[in-house]
């Protein structure tokens, strides 16, 4: 299997190995397979009977086709460990009759990036070893909070590598704050901007376009790559939990084998719903895919308008972690319905105009498939309210966007499949906001570190260990910068 751009004319054709450590196409564009490899109902009844880290293996192996199977169950094996995520690493919740949440909190940071970026550096190693890189790696990430914890958890004195983190200092909450800022790592270094994430996107975006950067950097023996999503071997991991949830929820009886489900996904970057679009593709039943947005709802909008609008009022919600204007992997998207070609023309407007609409066939095969719907910052406090009191099931303020955006499509649409929620982090990292939604009370005198403690006592649920822990650790990382400085950060970090 070979990957190309999706902006180019696909003369850039590399191994997978290669597209990991890269993570860029050369010509800006987002590494894509040049095909899509299928599942059939019995290879998925196959994949039925076996462990999460052999599901892996195996749907990762479709794409990844210079590992070998064993390379892949090995790192599988060692990243979804009981010691790191316990007996299920991605287990599926009946919360009633007609809706499921698949939890993907269970790792090490306690947020869904950890299903990646347990495995990533793995198979990021392994690339360097199958290129025959003698160059050390710096992993650049910009991040809206969940991330950038998960990719330094994941990289973190991880031999060939040096990685640095960039993130909004007033766009995460003071738990994922303090989780970066006190990591721990010689190769780790955390950054704070004064700006928002798409600043931050932006800014680690024009360090990987600059030349001169590259070539000091390579002076230094290192070269540029990323955890974002926009690299592929952040993404394919994100397939796995798709087939895996279905399977799950076959197994038990709460779907029949080959009945479809839909599917709804709080959305920031889009790369967590198009891991689940590729998921359809290669044939697992899935039906309609909602994307569920907060207040910032620039995909809501094209996905009811076609028009992708950048330049518009940037809002800091409670589910900071999708507080994004620019969704980067909606390419990949563009790639495979309208081609290279116009995927070129309209990111080209994007970057120029701040704006760009698709065509009427694009749009048409897009909404055959996709729905936006968005949820404002009363509607998801309500959301967590009504979900623990009706349901009797605790969520965080992401997972409630999504629970909202699924009411609101069942009731809309008179959906008649089960919908499966995803539930992205747990709702202890923004427990203060949690707190604040079930009890209605004024919590500003609370603070989010005792905010732990208070939604504990009221909900009679336990803090996870890896949030408890880290209100004793030292702050390691306490820089902030301007926006404008990351390029010296990024040298600064390199050649001290």
């Amino acid at each position: 299997m070979k990957f190309i751009s999706t902006r180019g004319n696909g003369e850039e054709r590399v191994s997978s190995a290669q597209a990991i450590k890269q993570g860029l196409a050369s010509d800006g564009g987002l590494f894509m397979p040049e095909n899509i490899p299928t599942l059939t109902s019995d290879e998925l009844l196959m994949l039925q009977e076996k462990s999460y880290p052999e599901r892996a293996a195996y749907v990762i192996g479709k794409f990844l086709t210079d590992y070998t199977y064993e390379e892949l169950l090995c790192d599988a094996s060692e990243a979804y460990s009981y010691e790191k995520f316990g007996n299920n690493a991605a287990p599926v919740v009946r919360v009633n009759d007609n809706l499921a949440a698949l939890e993907l909190w269970h790792g090490p940071t306690c947020a869904f990036k950890d299903m990646a970026l347990q495995i990533m550096p793995r198979l990021f190693v392994r690339a360097l070893r199958k290129t025959n890189e003698s160059r050390e790696a710096l992993i650049l990430v910009a991040t809206s909070g969940d991330t950038g914890k998960a990719a330094l958890e994941g990289y973190r004195d991880v031999n060939g590598t040096k990685i640095q983190v960039f993130y909004p200092t007033d766009g995460v909450s003071k738990v994922q704050k303090l989780q970066m800022q006190t990591q721990e790592g010689k190769n780790v270094s955390v950054k704070a901007i004064r700006g928002n994430f798409d600043d931050a996107q932006s800014g680690v975006k024009r360090i990987f376009a600059d030349s001169a950067m590259a070539s000091l950097l390579n002076e230094s023996g290192v070269f540029l790559s990323s955890a974002n999503s926009i690299n592929w071997g952040r993404l394919v991991p994100q397939i796995v939990y798709y087939v895996s949830a279905y399977l799950d929820m076959a197994e038990r009886g709460d779907i029949a084998f080959g009945e479809a489900i839909d599917v709804c996904v709080p959305t920031g970057n889009f790369g967590n719903i198009f891991a689940a679009y590729i998921a359809k593709l290669m044939g697992l039943p899935l039906g309609r895919l909602i994307c569920a947005s907060n207040q910032n709802n620039v995909l809501t909008e094209f996905l009811s308008s076609g028009r992708y609008n950048k330049k518009r009022d940037f809002y800091a919600t409670i589910s900071p972690s999708m507080d994004i204007l620019i969704s980067s992997n909606l390419e990949r998207l563009l790639y495979l319905v309208a081609g290279p070609e116009r995927t070129r023309g309209y990111m080209n407007k994007l970057n120029s105009l701040g704006s760009y609409t698709v065509d009427d066939d694009i749009f048409e095969s897009i909404t055959a498939t996709f729905i936006g719907i968005h949820a404002d910052e009363d509607e998801t406090k309500a959301t967590i309210r009504r979900i623990y009191e009706k349901e009797n099931y605790l969520i965080d303020t992401h997972t409630a966007v999504a629970m909202c955006a699924a009411a609101k499509y069942m009731n809309i649409y008179k959906a008649e499949r089960k919908v499966l929620v995803v539930s992205t982090a747990s709702p202890y990292k923004f427990a203060k906001d949690v707190y604040l939604s079930l009890t209605g009370s004024d919590a500003s005198e609370l603070s989010d570190t005792d905010a732990l403690g208070a939604l504990s006592s009221l909900t009679g649920t336990e803090i996870p260990t890896p949030l408890a822990a880290v209100l004793n650790k030292n702050i390691l990382h306490p820089d902030i910068i301007g926006r404008d400085d990351m390029d010296n950060s990024v040298k600064d970090f390199v050649t001290p």
